[in-house]
């Protein structure tokens, strides 16, 4: 089996509970969207937001760096998840343990002084969070994609399951809508006052039951700690630790400036938070290609590693950049083209306002992947500090990016600010990549793909077609059109073995 094909298979296992997962977890949109005002969803979607940055801090590089490590030929693989597990668990109970004695602060900080608990139960998740991604690494690790699976979709049906039952099932009945003879009983269980507390009191129970799941790898867990074996795994990952940071500024940051930058009277009739419960909404519609780069990732980094010393990985690593770029081109020309129907998934008519964000922020997303692609060049030198770098850099970009946009374009500008941080993180990263450590990308055919699918993503949206059937086969045939070009153009080298 060629090393391309093996990733694809691993890349098909991890994506497997990640389409499935993140399918059912998308279920939660048009709930959430029907059952919360914008304002109301902008509240989740802000401290998710903060959640998104500590949950790097509390990893700070070392799942990464537990894999690099684990791969070298005469690594104790046991002993060294022994001691990075340790080291999670202690700063995980350290960490949380502040951000729970300052909650009452933090929450009025921020707005909310009367859901102190909610800050609460968000230093808990972080916690579990960072310890159980060890655990979840170490199944990847020795390449358990079906536990791996099964325990992350357990993860997500519970939490959908949870959600209907409490904010459409229970709703309902409180309401009377539905069955109403079984309302007294509802009463003492579900507070319709409660509101998006739900959201987050079942987000911790769900991630607490990852434990026993995981109460096998738990066990066979021994305490220790020794800072000569971890100071060098410290001094690879910290660098790491800064670029997921910036990564998060990139990914996350949006949210926080939309609420806080943007004119008042930019929407008549609209807060900040309800346009960032809005523009949250919409970038929910660009799941599918996160999904597919999460999927990806998920089996990448320990295939990137454990090939690194094959002399035809560099041939096998811009195959799989070549066909991941496919997959996501195709992606989103099928989102963008056929963006009225991914639309409906938006309950509430007062979501779709911002929907045209969506097919920028798929094609940032694209770019975001490519990065992915690109970063082997650093991870596999030990020069992990160029991640940083150009994390640093593409965090300067989004900011900037956002001050300047969001005041003329609204969450328009905030999604543009998106796609030319990403944009510019992979062609700098391509460039500087190329030499320090060479790998022949076909930049032209890449870019050929990307273009063509950008050409006809914009014919679907500004050429509009009248008549509901004849206008959805126009979008088909374009999405079909992009299909043929590729299989005329690979079905000789398709699979090809290195």
């Amino acid at each position: 089996m060629s090393i391309a094909k093996k990733l694809v298979g691993q890349t098909a296992a991890y994506g497997l509970s990640s389409i499935i997962g993140r399918a059912l977890n998308y279920l939660l949109v048009p709930i959430y969207t029907d059952v919360f005002l914008p304002e109301e969803y902008g509240v989740v979607s802000y401290l998710y937001a903060f959640v998104g940055f500590f949950n790097i801090l509390y990893t700070y590089g070392m799942e990464t760096a537990f894999f690099r490590f684990a791969n070298k030929p005469e690594a104790d693989k046991a002993l060294l998840y022994n001691q990075v597990l340790s080291l999670i668990m202690c700063t995980s109970v350290l960490f949380s343990g502040i951000i729970i004695l300052a909650s009452g602060a933090i929450a009025g900080y921020i707005g909310y002084p009367e859901q102190q608990e909610y800050i609460v139960w968000l230093a808990i998740v972080l916690a579990i969070d960072a310890i159980v991604a060890i655990p979840f690494a170490w199944l990847r690790l020795q390449n358990k994609p079906i536990k791996f699976a099964s325990i992350k979709l357990t993860n997500i049906v519970l939490t959908v399951a949870a959600n209907v039952f409490f904010l459409v099932l229970c709703r309902n009945i409180y309401e009377g809508n539905l069955l109403p003879e079984l309302r007294p009983f509802i009463s003492k269980i579900y507070d319709p006052d409660f509101g998006v507390g739900y959201i987050f009191l079942i987000n911790l129970i769900a991630n607490a039951l990852q434990i026993p799941m995981l109460w096998r790898e738990f066990s066979s867990f021994s305490f220790k700690l020794n800072k000569e074996l971890l100071r060098p795994m410290l001094t690879y990952a910290y660098p790491l630790l800064f670029m997921g940071l910036a990564g998060m500024v990139n990914e996350l940051i949006d949210r926080v400036l939309l609420e806080q930058w943007l004119p008042e009277s930019f929407y008549p009739g609209m807060s900040n938070m309800a346009a960032v419960g809005i523009y949250s909404a919409c970038y929910k519609l660009s799941i599918f290609m996160t999904l597919t780069i999460q999927a990806f990732r998920y089996a990448a980094e320990p295939f990137f590693f454990s090939q690194a010393s094959d002399k035809n990985s560099p041939k096998a690593f811009a195959l799989v950049m070549k066909w991941f770029v496919i997959a996501c081109a195709f992606i989103f020309l099928f989102i963008s083209a056929n963006l009225e129907d991914f639309a409906l998934l938006l309950r509430s008519s007062q979501y779709r306002e911002g929907i045209m964000v969506v097919p920028i922020l798929l094609l940032a997303n694209l770019f975001l992947g490519v990065y992915y692609n690109l970063s082997v060049w650093f991870k596999l030198t030990d020069k992990t500090r160029f991640g940083t770098y150009i994390s640093f850099g593409g965090a300067a970009i989004t900011i900037i990016g956002n001050l300047l946009l969001i005041p003329v374009l609204g969450y328009m500008g905030a999604a543009i600010a998106t796609f030319i941080c990403y944009f510019s993180m992979a062609l700098v990263s391509y460039f500087i990549g190329n030499r320090h450590y060479p790998i022949p990308y076909p930049v032209k055919t890449i870019a050929g793909y990307i273009l063509l699918a950008m050409a006809l993503a914009y014919v679907a949206l500004y050429f509009p077609v009248s008549g509901f059937w004849i206008r959805h086969i126009f979008h088909l045939a374009l999405c079909a059109a992009f299909a043929v070009v590729v299989l005329l153009r690979e079905r000789p080298r398709f699979l090809t073995k290195i």
